[in-house]
């Protein structure tokens, strides 16, 4: 495994990438971005860039290093507002931690990152940051996502059927644009609080939502199990038919399911590992001339591989080609990706607050393997075997870590709509 892979694996674990205070800067470093009381210098963004060039991370790296330093920020502030402070050994403990998981010590993994341009400040302050949020998150959300047992009887009879299981739901998703956050914010939250019926539901997406299926009432077509993002299953696995999640942050969106029907089938309905997509970015959505290109794109390219061709006319940031694990598949990209099979398209999605069109096509998923046609490992002389994990005590960690990571996407939400950003 390359050092690049496995930096961006670990990255990818964590809830949130390096931030340095901006007390602790010295020197004449300017700053570029203001948020809340807390700066972020043009060094810190130039280290950002460099690393998520590192990670070959998919994406325009300046604005994904801007965005997600902001992001650091805002968690920063809550942890500091909230009074969560770390010891030297809590800090540590969690940079071994976290440089275990390459099968290196800290020490050793400071000294691979510092090779290829990244201080080893950083990864302190990383470690010290993402360890302080996420105890922030579990003591602000811990008691909430909590696991009934009916909630894992269920999960685990889906998953132990000899067969598999499908989804029929219907979406209404309201747009996160400046100019509409607010209202869109609090929308969300009355229709999820408010609606009881498949009825109502289906009437508040045709007047509210911005999907394409408002036309429909907002409902989907059956989904296998195994193709619906984790953050959605985990959302709608506890509840009734009828009944209505929470609200989920979908990037520039933010969203409410409602779970019309659940049933087993005869044929298996594996996990999703990876996703395989491609985006082309259109300026101008909504207008006459972008969509035109997205059908012109649609008639005429039926594969991925297809799609390089007008990509050479592209602005390189305007063609991204991604493989990525399914937990890391941007949120938006993943609602609409369950939707697709291998080589359809989408161009449901817009970027830069409604700038741009995206044409979203779906190159191929890596389904999970069954454990039957996984052979059997045999064990070396005096090896011992694995332990056996309870699979109720798998299965409720699984609910309860999805839950928990959708509170805390909704937090990040509310922290940036109610924070104070200048950039520079």
């Amino acid at each position: 495994m390359t050092m690049a892979r496995v930096v961006s694996s670990l990255l990818l674990v964590c809830l949130m990438a390096f931030s340095t205070p901006a007390s602790a800067q010295q020197g004449p470093f300017s700053t570029v971005i203001q948020v809340n009381d807390l700066t972020i210098t043009q060094y810190e963004l130039d280290q950002r860039i460099r690393f998520l060039q590192l990670l070959r991370t998919p994406g325009d790296p300046l604005e994904e290093a801007r965005s997600g330093l902001i992001e650091d920020r805002l968690r920063l502030s809550e942890t500091r507002r909230q009074g969560i402070v770390l010891t030297e050994d809590q800090v540590l403990e969690g940079m071994e931690e976290f440089a275990s998981r390459a099968n290196l010590t800290a020490e050793q993994f400071i000294q691979a990152i510092e090779r290829e341009g990244v201080a080893a400040q950083t990864f302190r302050d990383f470690v010290n940051a993402g360890l302080a949020w996420r105890n922030l998150v579990q003591a602000q959300f811990g008691p909430r996502a909590q696991v009934t047992e009916a909630e894992v009887d269920r999960a685990l009879a889906l998953q132990t059927t000899r067969g598999g299981a499908r989804l029929l739901l219907a979406e209404i998703i309201l747009p996160l644009a400046p100019q509409v956050e607010a209202r869109s914010r609090a929308l969300i939250q009355r229709l999820s609080d408010t609606i009881t019926t498949e009825a109502a539901f289906s009437a508040a997406a045709r007047r509210y939502s911005a999907a394409p299926t408002r036309g429909r009432g907002g409902r989907l077509d059956w989904l296998p199990i195994g193709q619906v993002p984790p953050a959605i299953r985990a959302a709608v696995l506890p509840l009734e038919p009828g009944e209505v999640t929470d609200p989920i942050p979908l990037g520039p969106g933010i969203a409410i399911f409602q779970l019309r029907g659940i049933e087993e089938i005869d044929a298996p309905t594996p996990d999703t590992l990876a996703l395989e997509y491609v985006t082309i970015l259109i300026p101008g959505a909504g207008t006459d001339a972008a969509r035109a290109t997205a059908q012109k794109y649609r008639d005429n390219y039926d594969t991925c591989d297809d799609l390089y061709k007008p990509a050479q006319d592209l602005p390189p940031e305007y063609f991204e080609r991604a493989v990525l694990p399914a937990s890391d598949v941007p949120a938006e990209i993943a609602a609409e990706a369950m939707k697709l099979d291998s080589n359809e398209v989408s161009t449901a999605l817009t970027r830069q607050n409604g700038t741009f069109q995206v044409f979203l096509m779906l190159c191929g998923r890596t389904l999970e393997t069954p454990e039957s046609d996984i052979p059997e490992e045999e064990l070396a002389e005096g090896e011992e075997p694995a332990p056996v994990i309870d699979p109720r005590d798998q299965i409720r960690n699984q609910l309860f870590q999805q839950r928990i990571a959708s509170y805390a996407d909704s937090y990040l939400e509310e922290l940036r709509a109610d924070a104070i950003i200048i950039e520079n």
